[in-house]
């Protein structure tokens, strides 16, 4: 008997069919036609894992204590109209224990920072800056505040942007300053592709250190529009600045290492109280209604350890009885 042909002989010696079909046509779309390479490319980028980065997630809780006057009320919607991402929440009692209710609203709120302006006497403004929950916080003087109400300046920009953060020199010195820098970084700095915010850059928050105070200003980018005088990319020549408001000035009490408290890393050794201020201001006016009634007593020593001689001609006109 003839032996068995293998299969693998028989699967070599079938001869291979060629593939008469047309190639598959190109994807057409609004942009123009799509080659099938492009749409593996697309699919590999979207299948590969993205690198993982750091995406700020920041939110600031803004809120202020009871019987709160009407111009630091003012101050304090202004920074909410300037910062997206902050949440307003209802006013707080001033008392010893406002750090923990704080704690608790900003915890409840989903929030990592915390802005709590707070009024004594109907006149001093303080406000505390905090990072919560384990801190560190900052208190701070609020002196020299102007709401943009009250200062009607000519610089405008859109609402929702984000701004260029300044900073002076002074901030690299010491370090209690570098602290501070870091902190205002992260409060007035808005996160990237927030829901509410704008992708644009069209003002600039502006921090100074004069006289260790930190003062606040709020610029605007004026940029030229006619054809003419365009700006070339990355030209500033013919950028300018105009000021928006608000402003205040902030003058660092205390550094505390918890939130609203905490052991202390910093205290201010220029500080001076505002109720020292009006006192030494209540004694010299004391002192100048003393030296009045100093002044009038010797006056009436002097003229009694002094009389006057009597006058002969005195009586020379009255009518004799």
């Amino acid at each position: 008997m003839g032996r068995k042909r293998k299969h693998s002989e028989a699967e070599a010696a079938a001869p291979v069919k060629k593939d008469d079909s047309a190639p598959e046509r190109p994807k057409r779309t609004l942009l123009g036609w799509k080659d099938k390479k492009e749409d593996v490319e697309e699919a590999k980028e979207v299948s590969a894992p993205s690198a993982p980065g750091f995406r700020n997630k920041e939110k600031v809780l803004v809120t202020c204590s009871r019987r709160i006057s009407f111009r630091y009320r003012h101050l304090m919607l202004n920074i909410v109209s300037l910062l997206p991402h902050c949440k307003k929440d209802n006013k707080v009692e001033a008392k010893s224990s406002k750090g923990a209710t704080l704690n608790e609203l900003v915890e409840l709120k989903g929030s990592s920072s915390c802005l709590f302006f707070e009024c004594r006497k109907h006149k001093d403004l303080y406000m505390w800056m905090v990072k919560s929950p384990s801190g560190p916080s900052v208190k701070f003087l609020v002196n020299a505040v102007h709401t943009m109400e009250e200062l009607k300046l000519t610089g405008n920009h859109l609402k929702g942007s984000r701004p260029l953060l300044t900073f002076s020199s002074n901030f690299d010195k010491d370090v209690h300053w570098k602290l501070l820098k870091e902190m205002l970084t992260q409060v007035f700095g808005i996160p990237k592709e927030h829901r509410k915010s704008k992708p644009y850059h069209d003002h600039v928050f502006a921090f100074s250190i004069v006289d260790d105070h930190i003062w606040f200003r709020n610029y605007q980018i004026s940029v030229p529009h006619n054809e003419a005088d365009k700006v070339a990319r990355g030209g500033l020549d013919k950028m300018t600045l105009v000021e928006v408001g608000p402003r205040f000035c902030l003058n660092p009490i205390k550094i505390f290492g918890g939130s609203f408290g905490g052991p202390t890393l910093y205290e201010n050794p220029f500080y001076v109280s505002p109720n020292q201020i009006r006192a030494l201001e209540k004694r010299n006016k004391a002192g100048k209604f003393a030296k009045k009634i100093k002044a009038k007593t010797r006056k009436k020593m002097h003229e009694l350890s002094n009389p006057l001689e009597p006058d002969e001609f005195a009586d020379m006109w009255k009518d004799d009885e």
